[in-house]
């Protein structure tokens, strides 16, 4: 038969011993040759990997099967976003924000508090140092200022509040972009910008450039206080945040005390500069303004060494970059700690989802200028867009009632800072004219006065052939008198008038009796000649001595409430720690109405500084936990921003009352204290809550 039997084949193949035996039949059927060329073969290809082979197609272009496969795979998820819906990819963002704060709060933990913390506490402290200090300087160097630069009454009002106004803005702006751009970019950015301007403001002579300084500075520096306390927090555990954001308020204070400081031993050295010609001059007091841009240059320095926050570093979803730093804080600490051989655990941290459209544009697109303006309007929009969903259902509650609270807090902690400085002036100035000397009908001839006259009234006197050289008035008043044949040369005079007299026949020589000081005065055959330059103002001569004390014991004054607050905040809670100490501080107003002397208001100063430092430390801490992280230093601008709005008002409202009545700022201050107070008891209670 020319066909075989199918079964006898198979059974000419017969398994024996584990192998498998060929039949012996005669026919040549090419086995040991086969064998050989799997030899051969497995002795080329080895040690080499089949993955490692190259795609011949791969020479032309053509992409690999298993390349298309896996580059599918991976954009179906994406391509499943971008047909679903945005609640739904927001819902999904939050459940993983939700997972990731307790995860994160675990991690943090691990890593520990240490030498990490302790240090980015120091530069993050200098930071908020030069936030105090921005608030004292242009106070302490308007007394000298305003001789060098002529300003009146408005000027110096608007120079007082033209600060305020840059930190209000520079709180919304540089928060809000601390959100989108991170913690330490824009905190560098900040202080960048205030250390510049505060540096060019020491140099500059004009009153107008200088305000610009001033504004610019302020606006740079206003973004300090809501990205070091979000930055800051997010390096901190939950048992540890609220007592540790408390201790770096302390540095707000220690700017205070370092102003004060540095004012009273540099600006009354008035000689402490140079000039250069006639025109320009560097006076102490600019000597002071350079001084007090060293904490803010000191911690631009040290902040280039720090990292960024890994929190924020894992909402816009680099995972890598933030394992990092995380190890870098678990590492720093376990080593401080003497136990190096500690090993990091975390290997995988949950990110949300990223739902924001970032939009990348190619170097070939429009020009430089057009590139960079949609980045900064798309920038711009983001930041909008948070600040409106601080305003959604869910937030809205809760962010218009801190809103008051910082408002009414503001208005009466600031509005009564201005106000005792002020208060105490008045009763300076009503102990100096309860002094006055009172000349009635004297007659005075051939007399030569090369000596200073203070704090008197001249009536009906007859000076005739009297010489006035090389001498002072201040706070001189001369009523229905004659001057016949006088001669006026190198006088200056401070707060000085002549009413209703009859001046014949006088020169004034090089002085600064200008037309404005003879109100209502008869001038026959007098001369003036060659006027002294300069300011045609009359300045005040204060007690820069007393100014400086103030405001040093109340920057001392809150170290009692500092340390209180710190130990206590943990303990009691934000909430009764913010109600409590705003009552207690409103109960402090009402004790101003005794106040009837300078060291009484100073005492009471003090007191009131004391008492209401507390709040505003559980108003940064509460406010820091409330909001989620891509939230959180927006939220914490708009609420910063609108307490310098409070100051501002609180600032003109107050000053205005000075030598009126007591009443008003007083029932005002305490008023908006117990209100803010009871609307904060109403808050939720943030002290077991981790941080989203």
């Amino acid at each position: 038969d020319g066909y075989r039997n199918t079964n006898q084949v198979s059974d000419d193949y017969r398994y024996q011993d584990g192998n498998y035996d060929a039949p012996n039949d005669g026919y040549y059927r090419g086995g040991d040759e086969s064998v050989q060329d799997e030899d051969a073969q497995s002795d080329v290809t080895e040690g080499h990997d089949e993955d490692d082979e190259v795609y011949e197609g791969e020479y032309q272009g053509i992409p690999h099967p298993d390349d298309i496969k896996e580059k599918q795979k991976k954009r179906a998820p994406a391509m499943d976003d971008e047909y679903r819906d945005r609640a739904d990819l927001m819902a999904e963002r939050m459940e993983d924000e939700e997972q990731l704060a307790h995860q994160y709060e675990n991690i943090i933990e691990e890593c520990g508090h240490g030498r990490f913390q302790w240090t980015l506490f120091f530069v993050l402290g200098l930071a908020l140092m030069a936030d105090g200090v921005e608030v004292f300087v242009v106070g302490f160097v308007l007394p000298s200022a305003e001789k060098d630069m002529c300003l009146s009454s408005s000027n110096k009002g608007m120079l007082g509040l033209i600060v305020y106004l840059g930190m209000m803005v520079g709180a919304v702006l540089l928060g809000g972009l601390a959100d989108k751009l991170g913690r330490k970019q824009c905190l560098i950015i900040s202080l960048a910008i205030n250390a510049a301007f505060a540096f060019l403001s020491s140099f500059v002579q004009g009153y107008g450039f200088f305000l610009f300084c001033r504004l610019i500075s302020g606006l740079g520096i206003g973004g300090t206080l809501p990205i070091v306390f979000a930055y800051f927090s997010e390096f901190l555990s939950r048992e540890k945040r609220g007592e540790h954001l408390s201790w770096l308020c302390m540095f707000w204070m220690i700017g205070g005390i370092y102003a004060s400081a540095m004012a009273w031993s540099i600006i009354p050295h008035y000689g402490w500069g140079f000039s250069m010609g006639t025109k320009y001059h560097f006076h102490s007091w600019r000597v002071f303004v350079l001084v007090c841009a060293l904490p803010c240059i000191a911690s631009l320095v040290a902040l280039k060494f720090m990292p960024e926050s890994p929190r924020f570093l894992l909402e816009i979803g680099k995972h890598d970059e933030a394992w990092m730093i995380l190890k870098q804080v678990h590492d720093t600490n376990m080593r401080a700690k003497g136990e190096p051989e500690r090993v990091f655990t975390v290997s995988y941290i949950k990110t949300p989802k990223q739902v924001d459209e970032f939009i990348e544009i190619q170097s070939s697109t429009g020009t430089w200028y057009q590139r960079w303006l949609v980045r900064i309007t798309t920038t711009l929009k983001q930041v909008w867009d948070n600040v409106l969903y601080c305003l959604t259902a869910q937030y809205r509650m809760n962010t218009l009632m801190l809103a008051v609270v910082w408002f009414t807090m503001a208005l009466s902690y600031y509005g009564l800072i201005v106000w005792f400085p002020d208060m105490i002036r008045y009763f300076q100035d009503e102990a100096y004219e309860s002094r006055v000397k009172i000349f009635d009908e004297e007659e005075v001839s051939h007399f030569t006065f090369n000596f200073t006259l203070e704090n008197q009234i001249h009536r009906n006197g007859e000076y005739r052939n009297d010489k006035f050289i090389g001498m002072k008035f201040k706070e001189v008043r001369f009523e229905d008198s004659l001057f016949e044949d006088c001669y006026f040369e190198d006088v200056r005079s401070s707060e000085t008038f002549f009413e209703n007299c009859t001046i014949i026949s006088t020169v004034f020589y090089n002085t600064d009796l200008y037309e404005h000081k003879f109100i209502n005065c008869r001038l026959i055959n007098s001369t003036f000649m060659k006027e002294k330059e300069g300011c045609h103002i009359d300045f005040e001569e204060d007690n820069d001595f007393l100014i400086y004390l103030v405001s040093f014991l109340g920057s001392l004054s809150v170290l009692p409430g500092n340390i209180i607050s710190a130990l206590l905040m943990d303990k009691i809670g934000r909430i009764k720690m913010i109600g409590g100490s705003m009552l207690i501080s409103a109960v402090c107003c009402f004790f101003l109405f005794f106040g009837n002397s300078e060291s009484a208001m100073i005492g009471w100063q003090c007191l009131f500084c004391g008492a209401s430092i507390a709040a505003w430390n559980a108003l940064d801490v509460i406010t820091v936990e409330l909001y989620p992280t891509d939230k959180r230093a927006t939220a914490f601008g708009i609420l910063n921003g609108l307490c310098k709005f409070g100051a501002i008002l609180g600032n003109s409202i107050f000053s205005s009352f000075v030598g009126i009545t007591k009443v008003v700022p007083i029932l005002l201050a305490s008023s908006a204290l117990v209100g803010g107070g009871l609307l904060a008891l109403r808050l939720p209670e943030t002290r077991e809550q981790v941080l989203m």
